[in-house]
């Protein structure tokens, strides 16, 4: 419900029984009283709606500055509300709020204008609209708002240009390349999106390069300003839908493009912004747009180190990203929450780039997978991110288990032998099963052929190392040893009609494993096996 001001007064105020100084007065005490409001009494929509096409009508015409901020404010209040802006959404008041937000003449140099209040208001404005309105996403695409927005970044890039400005036309660009398709499009093919929107985030990460896809780097440089962290948060989200379906890539152009865009990405991970939940938002805003660029072209998150760089090193190769990701995946399953959205982004990428680029496996498999030393424990038990990943292989959510099952695989080079000494087979049977590999052998990706090495300590235990649990078990005496025959008999009988009872019930369905490693009911596979051994000895 909306305290405070009568909508009654107010609205008289705008209609024009007042004066500008008295419309400015009655707005900004609405505006004060309703603006934590994103709820609305039904009751008072027809005078909302009404309040809204006074307010546009006093933008339409010429007054001094303050009046246009506490109308803007006041429409960005009442924008919230979907239901009032059927009148708000026609040509001629989007149009209003473009000029207002200096997006009718991008030929104006935004250092020359001195209204920054009316240009941010409006520009907010324009953001709950569109969002809120598919007619006002539509007349976007017609009023061809999209060229404009890349046309005025463009210009951001040889000019000093305001971050709250600068921030709002990305987030414009980012919710209109989200709603609307065919602006999508148009940004990915005809307006250069990427190319504007690379050298946005490049512009507010204030990138310097060594050499061609290197950046510098300075462990002195201070944390990003909140107005550059905001403007790189909302560029790489523009980014994430320009790209999207961008896997594969079709000319040496392009190639390019997003080698120079995983350069900027790599340096946007070892940057930090001015508190630690916004150097996160960035961070998971990267790895998203990370996991939209062609694996082929990740290689430059691991240029070749120099002695003055990172101690985090691998085979001469400056691992500080790979280590960025695999601390913020840790950080989100130490979270314990929002795993589909927060933690399978960075683990599929981290899955991709380490089943492609060798050093990056084996940089990470030294840390995640280190050699087997103390198995006492089960796999699952601990707080190593082993222990931590091999818990999530039988998690509640299918995505879940399944990446995490995955990550391991390619870490293991998806050997099944390798994989089972790490998780046991009770966590892994889910991967296997959905793989065929049940039966043991391989997954289908090529890998090198070094071997793996085994401790001592692991080689000692591995005769008492229980299969299923995957840890070592103290030998447990045979309970059939001290039965006489008949005990046998009677305890091998009563087995047997527990299974045929929960079969008959349909509790559990046998089941056996084909000869490709697939799982099928037991009928199928014995009937197989049968036609199997005819084949084989009719060959003979």
């Amino acid at each position: 419900m909306e305290p405070g001001a009568e909508l009654g007064a107010v609205l008289e105020a705008v209609e024009g029984r007042g004066g500008a100084e008295a419309v400015e007065r009655v707005l900004a005490r609405y505006n004060e009283e309703n603006r934590s409001i994103f709820r609305f009494d039904p009751a008072d929509e027809d005078k909302r709606k009404k309040l809204c096409e006074g307010i546009l009508n006093i933008l339409e015409k010429d007054t001094k500055t303050s009046c246009q901020v506490a109308c803007l404010e006041a429409l960005r209040i009442l924008s919230r509300d979907k239901k009032v802006l059927v009148p708000v959404t026609t040509k001629r008041n989007m149009q209003i709020l473009m000029r207002l937000a200096k997006l009718d003449n991008v030929e104006d140099p935004l250092e020359r204008v001195s209204e920054f209040p009316v240009i941010v208001e409006a520009l907010k404005c324009l953001c709950n609209i569109i969002f809120n309105s598919s007619v006002a996403q539509q007349l976007s695409f017609e009023l061809n708002l999209a060229a404009t927005l890349c046309n005025l970044l463009q210009k951001c890039k040889d000019q000093q240009c305001v971050d709250d400005i600068k921030c709002f036309d990305l987030r414009l660009l980012f919710l209109l390349s989200l709603l609307h398709t065919d602006i999508r499009s148009q940004l990915r093919q005809e307006l250069q999106g990427v190319q504007v929107l690379t050298q946005a985030l490049e512009s507010s990460l204030s990138v310097r390069w060594t050499e061609e896809y290197k950046a510098a780097e300075d462990r002195d440089r201070p944390p990003l300003s909140l107005q550059e962290t905001d403007c790189a948060i909302e560029a790489l989200k523009a980014l994430f839908n320009v790209t999207l379906d961008s896997w594969n890539v079709h000319s040496k152009n392009e190639s390019h493009q997003f080698r120079y865009m995983a350069a900027i990405l790599r340096h946007c991970l070892l940057t930090t912004g001015p508190t630690e939940d916004k150097t996160e938002e960035l961070h998971s805003n990267a790895i998203n747009l990370l996991s939209n660029v062609p694996v082929s072209c990740l290689d430059v998150l691991i240029n070749p180190s120099s002695q003055e760089e990172t101690d985090i090193k691998y085979n001469g190769m400056n691992m500080g990203a790979i280590q960025i990701l695999l601390d913020f995946m840790e950080k989100r399953i130490d979270k314990g929450s929002s795993y589909r959205e927060g933690l399978t982004p960075v683990l599929s990428l981290l899955t991709e780039c380490c089943r492609t680029h060798r050093n990056i496996r084996k940089f990470i498999k030294a840390q995640v997978l280190p050699p087997l030393r103390d198995v006492s424990n089960r796999p699952e038990v601990g707080t190593t991110v082993r222990n931590k990943l091999v818990r999530l292989m039988t998690h509640v959510d299918l995505g879940v288990k399944q990446i995490a099952a995955e990550f391991l695989f390619v870490l293991c080079k998806e050997r099944v032998d390798s994989l089972l000494k790490y998780t046991g087979y009770g966590n892994a049977a889910g991967l296997l099963a959905a793989r065929g590999l049940l039966a043991g052998g391989r997954g289908d990706h090529w890998y090198s052929d070094d071997e793996d090495t085994d401790t001592e300590e692991y080689k000692s235990a591995k005769p008492n190392i229980n299969l299923i649990t995957g840890h070592l078990e103290e030998p447990m005496p045979n309970p059939m040893d001290e039965m006489t025959e008949e005990q046998k008999e009677y305890e091998a009988m009563k087995l047997v009609n527990m299974f045929d009872k929960l079969s008959r019930d349909e509790l559990i369905k046998p089941m056996g494993v084909r000869p490709d490693g697939t799982m099928a009911p037991l009928e199928e596979t014995v009937s197989q096996y049968h036609t199997n051994k005819q084949e084989s000895s009719d060959s003979d």
